[in-house]
């Protein structure tokens, strides 16, 4: 893995798996420093240890994102390692597969605290860096399905819908201070999320049904929806905010 100079520091939330680790690998092979967080801590110091090896730069952090203190605690050991953090993918998230029925109210909540507040939360705490640099991108990874819809997933796209209403508000809000908002709203990749609604045969028809009707008919890569981060990140998206971008096969509404 052939590593340029360090030039940005990121936090990839969900960093140890999935869409998370190729956008860490993927950040780590354009020139940033990586903070892989995650709240398996042992998967996100992996993936850590694959940018060091590979001559890139990393640390794990460990926390649960429905907690500030522990986001706090995460952004300041990645300015203490790393340097001020100008760069924050908002990856992780919690899911959910159950009726409209049987959503409790503690179901609401924790999945609310982690896919949207602590979205925003990470946001928030990290802004000063990016105020400070008049340079700060933001990308906030959504769901196609907070776009169309999906049954017994109310809870989950709910949050999802409210992380591109998020966006596209900060993204005004914060634009004249140097800093692009955008989001990266995936169709049906292939993680560990989705292996494990595969595998317990969540979705209404055969998963193999759904992706044969895109005009690309396979699941997506987590490097897809990476290959859109960096796009975000990087300098050429200086002139673009506000803005969600489907990697979905072309998946119609």
């Amino acid at each position: 893995m052939a590593m340029e100079s360090v030039i940005r520091t990121a936090i990839v939330t969900g960093g140890a798996s999935g869409m998370g680790r190729a956008t860490s690998l993927r950040f780590a092979r354009d020139g940033h420093a990586v903070g892989v967080l995650d709240i398996d801590g042992k998967g996100a110091a992996e993936v850590a240890d694959e940018i060091n090896a590979a001559g890139g730069k990393a640390i794990a952090l460990t926390a649960d994102l429905g907690e500030r203190g522990q986001i706090e605690a995460a952004v300041a050991l990645t300015r203490e390692a790393l340097g001020p953090v100008t760069i924050v993918v908002n990856n992780a998230a919690v899911e959910s597969f159950a009726p409209v029925a049987e959503v409790t109210d503690a179901d609401w909540d924790q999945l609310m605290a982690v896919n949207l507040k602590g979205a925003f939360v990470l946001i928030q705490t990290v802004l000063d860096d990016m105020v400070a640099a008049g340079w700060g991108r933001v990308i906030n990874v959504s769901a196609f399905g907070a776009q169309i819809g999906a049954p017994n997933m109310a809870l989950y796209t709910a949050s999802k819908g409210g992380v591109i209403a998020m966006t596209r508000s900060m993204a005004v809000e914060l634009g004249r201070q140097g800093i692009t908002v955008n989001s990266v709203s995936p169709g049906f990749i292939d993680t560990p999320m989705a292996r494990r609604a595969i595998d317990g045969d969540l979705f209404p028809v055969p998963y193999e049904q759904i992706i044969a009707s895109y005009p690309i008919p396979r699941l997506g890569k987590p490097e897809e929806i990476a290959a859109a981060c960096a796009f975000f990140a990087s300098e050429d998206a200086g002139y673009v905010t506000g803005q969600l971008l489907g990697v979905n096969g072309g998946t119609a509404f």
